[in-house]
């Protein structure tokens, strides 16, 4: 593509359409366009168009292009033979001498038969991106304006060019998806993000990578939604306003072809206990799948990551909820995601980075071992579970599991200890 989107980008960001079919044309002869046609046969599970240009222009033939009618003629019938498409023609110079003759060389051709494509979240930017299963998918954090404000003084300051670097240094650390969040009294949110998504998309080390457009203001998602040239992540909806509301949004989303977040809110507010999350999450997954018809694959669920270790007795069990509720999710909801803000959990530790790291690295440990997908975090503060010291994993995984009535008080001392030490 001229914005230099590949083939599986685009088909990625086509597929929810549903189109009749899906092809290449003009821009190059045959012999160049095969590999990407194979690329875009192999990925489609709809028919195939092709429309080759007579070769390269040339002045000195008749036509003004290399190949004659008989060369389009053979590569078009190899095309058929290799079962890489449904629909033939030819775009500039071709004339109709050499229709008639791909005409004849593609009559008598078996059709190419649909690939059918298994359901998988397939996302993109400029590159396609399809999370391989059993990793873990890392939404990068930063390029929110609630959670970094670095990037919200930039944003603030109008200098957008510097908080591009942001995004890129969350590409560099390892992000698969970056998260952008405008949500902020002083900034014009609709602005402020189609600025970014534009500036973001003619960089190309950073558009490679599928967008997570993130607002709790409808207005600022559908602005986002109109700049991404790939298949991105909502973030988020949820059934807070009731069912009418999150059905029209649902199906404003599935119309753009993005993958969604679905928040477990209801009518009654934000679920905080197992039971609650997983009713909500059951309830808003038959919403869209039955009477939406949203692909069960671009379902991500956020169980709500609540903040643990607060010395609120009812706040103590709020992390294995989640783990559990994760559990249940991918069990009885086929091929939904589940996500969260990773960063929720270690809250009442803010301060002290030692205990937040390692409270964030041993949560993501349990939570992938019960099925998380993908989380927002801050790839470049990760640090390795097995590489957390042997005493403060102990104590932080006594909060997070709940194993003892006294974890909170012991992990606040050897907190404060740490700090302590610090140089």
């Amino acid at each position: 593509m001229i914005s230099a989107q590949t083939v599986g980008a685009f088909w990625n960001a086509v597929r929810n359409h549903q189109p009749l079919s899906v092809g290449l044309n003009c821009s190059i002869g045959p012999d160049l366009m095969r590999p990407f046609l194979a690329e875009l046969a192999g990925r489609a599970d709809t028919f195939i168009s092709c429309y080759p240009n007579a070769g390269l222009p040339n002045p000195l033939t008749p036509t003004g292009f290399d190949l004659e009618p008989k060369d389009m003629a053979r590569f078009m019938a190899e095309f058929a033979d290799s079962h890489l498409c449904n629909i033939a023609g030819g775009c500039c110079g071709n004339t109709p001498e050499h229709i008639a003759a791909i005409t004849r060389a593609l009559e008598k051709k078996p059709a190419r038969t649909c690939t059918i494509v298994k359901p998988e979240m397939a996302l993109s930017g400029s590159l396609p991106f399809t999370p391989v299963a059993g990793t873990f998918l890392m939404v990068g954090e930063r390029t929110n304006v609630a959670g970094s404000p670095k990037f919200a003084k930039l944003v603030k300051a109008g200098n957008y060019e510097e908080a591009v670097s942001v995004a890129r240094q969350q590409v560099d650390t390892g992000a698969n998806v970056i998260d952008v969040c405008m949500d902020d009294g002083l900034i014009d949110g609709v602005a402020a993000m189609t600025r970014f998504l534009q500036l973001i998309g003619s960089e190309p080390e950073i558009a490679k990578v599928p967008v997570m457009v993130d607002s709790s203001k409808w207005e600022v998602i559908e602005a986002g939604l109109k700049c991404l040239q790939g298949k991105g992540i909502v973030n988020s909806i949820s059934l807070k306003e009731g069912e009418a509301k999150f059905l029209e949004q649902a199906r404003t989303i599935l119309r753009y072809g993005a993958a969604v977040v679905v928040m477990a809110f209801d009518e009654n507010g934000q679920a905080a206990g197992y039971a609650e999350k997983i009713r909500i999450c059951e309830r808003a997954y038959r919403l869209l799948v039955d009477t939406v018809g949203f692909p069960p694959e671009d379902i991500i669920f956020d169980p709500n990551i609540l903040t643990v270790g607060t010395g609120i007795e009812e706040h103590n069990n709020y992390a294995v909820d989640y783990i559990e509720a994760t559990r249940w999710i991918k069990s009885h909801l086929p091929h939904a995601k589940v996500s969260g803000g990773v960063s929720n959990v270690s809250f009442s530790f803010r301060g002290n980075n030692p205990v937040r790291e390692a409270m964030h690295s041993a949560f993501l440990y349990h939570a992938i071992k019960a099925g998380m997908d993908m989380g927002i975090v801050n790839p470049s503060m990760l640090e390795v579970y097995e590489e957390v010291p042997k005493d403060l994993l102990a104590l932080v995984e006594d909060v997070l599991l709940n194993r003892r009535p006294d974890a909170t008080e012991r992990l606040v001392d050897f907190g404060e200890k740490l700090k302590a030490a610090a140089p």
